[in-house]
């Protein structure tokens, strides 16, 4: 079992014995060591299904490379809780649905959901995929109003400007330098983007 995989299965084992239901765990069990890609798909799709089950079917089958997770695990990437975005974001990055990128720029530029749009954010950059840059540009653009509390995502958004190295950044990143929460890694991310100073 890779390590990505066994710190998901643990984390959802302890969710699946929390949640009181009795055979929770051995369900667990089973979902985590099935080679049935059918079976975890009807997890998905399954009325009733707890959300530790239909995470545990999505993971699973999104790092396998099995698209049918694609939807899953888009929700996922988008939760309140963040292992479960991290985990989302991994599997998505796996799973290779040219779908992806749009979806993860989708749920990066949606004000109504900025608290969790960190995991989209960092998807983006390391899809490198042509929605990245403009997506992160927008997304920048909007942290830097006055007293905006969503720091982590602006952080986010300027080193991952600064990953992708793209020239259309550079006004933004110029603009971040004003901030001095973003300034410091705004230098380094302007320092990374040929032509810029």
């Amino acid at each position: 079992m890779d390590e990505e995989l066994r710190v998901v299965t643990e984390r959802l084992r302890a969710e699946a014995a929390a949640s009181g239901v009795p055979d929770a765990p051995a369900s667990h069990d089973r979902l985590a060591a099935t080679g049935d890609r059918d079976e975890l798909a009807a997890v998905l799709t399954e009325p009733g299904q707890p959300l530790w089950a239909r995470e545990l079917a999505a993971f699973r089958l999104g790092t396998a490379g099995d698209r049918r997770a694609f939807e899953s695990l888009v929700l996922l990437l988008n939760h309140r809780d963040p292992p479960r975005c991290a985990a989302a974001a991994r599997a998505l990055a796996r799973l290779g649905d040219p779908r992806t990128a749009r979806a993860a720029a989708a749920l990066a530029t949606n004000e109504l959901r900025v608290a969790y749009a960190l995991y989209p954010v960092r998807l983006l950059v390391e899809l490198r995929a042509p929605e990245a840059v403009p997506a992160l540009i927008t997304t920048l653009e909007r942290r830097l109003r006055p007293h905006d509390p969503h720091r982590r995502v602006a952080l986010a958004c300027v080193e991952g400007l600064g990953d992708l190295g793209d020239g259309r950044a550079g006004p933004v990143l110029n603009d971040a330098l004003a901030h001095p929460a973003l300034a410091e890694a705004a230098v380094r991310a302007l320092a990374r983007i040929p032509g810029q100073r």
